[in-house]
């Protein structure tokens, strides 16, 4: 009897260290990783990978949503927080690695538009994210402007709009604060991740980052 008692506490035991996350298994918060590795349910519109944005050129190699993991795992808190709603995130862009960031300047060196590269961007970091919200059906909630529009309509502090689209800017600003991030006051898709400024400018390309977890 007493031997099977010893058994089963030795088998328990071992069912313990097995199920506990491990702490060599939890991810890096600086690494840089596909958001579809954290959370696939998040739609992608990553539009540097196309010619619809606003400097008219494909500039992306893939169509990728990169992020440092801490940040990635901020999103996919936000996207859980979103599903309860029957709502959803969309992304137009992540981490930029800074050879493209010094390309966008090349075609316009604007810093009201483009950061410079001089200096980097926080999505030169992995730490910055371009979002909209969705639909359970995947169509984009009315928002004050489509993306990458540099009028003042595209700022937190305009209300000259509709106010549905009022509630969905404002629903959005609140699902991503609560998650920690930190809006652009000039941009209502604009997300800083938590920490940013601890990650340095990368310019890592697409294609050498996993997209395995």
């Amino acid at each position: 009897m007493q031997l099977l008692r010893f058994l089963f506490v030795l088998a328990l035991s071992f069912s313990i260290v097995f199920l506990l996350p491990h702490p060599s298994h939890a991810l890096n918060p600086t690494l840089l990783v596909d958001i579809r590795s954290i959370n696939p349910r998040i739609a992608l519109d990553i539009r540097y990978a196309t010619t619809n944005n606003f400097v008219k050129q494909k500039l992306y190699p893939q169509a990728r949503c990169i992020l440092r993991a801490s940040v990635a795992q901020q999103l996919s808190q936000v996207q859980t927080d979103l599903e309860t709603r029957g709502l959803g995130l969309k992304v137009y862009d992540c981490y930029r690695p800074l050879s493209i960031q010094r390309r966008l300047w090349e075609i316009l060196p604007d810093d009201r538009y483009v950061a410079n590269p001089a200096n980097g961007s926080r999505h030169n970091r992995g730490a910055a994210v371009d979002v909209t919200l969705v639909d359970r059906t995947g169509k984009e909630l009315p928002m004050p402007t489509g993306f990458d529009d540099f009028t003042e309509r595209a700022s937190l502090d305009y209300n000259n709009l509709p106010a549905q689209v009022l509630r969905n800017r404002q629903l959005l600003q609140d699902a991503m604060t609560r998650a920690g991030f930190i809006p652009l006051s000039t941009e209502w898709w604009h997300f800083d991740g938590r920490g940013w400024q601890n990650f340095s400018v990368r310019d890592v390309p697409f294609g050498a980052i996993s997209s395995a977890r």
